[in-house]
């Protein structure tokens, strides 16, 4: 059974709290996902350790229930004072 983009969704967001958070379903088939997340987690982590977290994230469910996730990961810019 595909993996929903609620259920995507809680993943992330339990994950990474304080994430902005954007999931759009590419195919229209709830089985190939782009997910944009900007996390505080990932500030001066390299883009490949970003994604290995998302992956750790998802719990196995990458290749069963979810078949396709393209990632654009980011930490939020550094805010005033930073």
């Amino acid at each position: 059974m595909p993996m929903s983009v609620e259920d995507l969704h809680g993943c992330l967001i339990a994950a990474f709290p304080d994430a902005e958070i954007v999931i759009d379903d590419l195919a229209g088939d709830g089985d190939h996902y782009r997910a944009r997340i900007v996390a505080s987690a990932f500030a001066g982590v390299p883009r490949v350790r970003q994604h290995q977290m998302v992956y750790a994230a998802l719990k196995g469910r990458m290749g069963g229930e979810l078949h396709a996730l393209a990632l654009e990961t980011s930490a939020p810019p550094p805010t005033e004072g930073d």
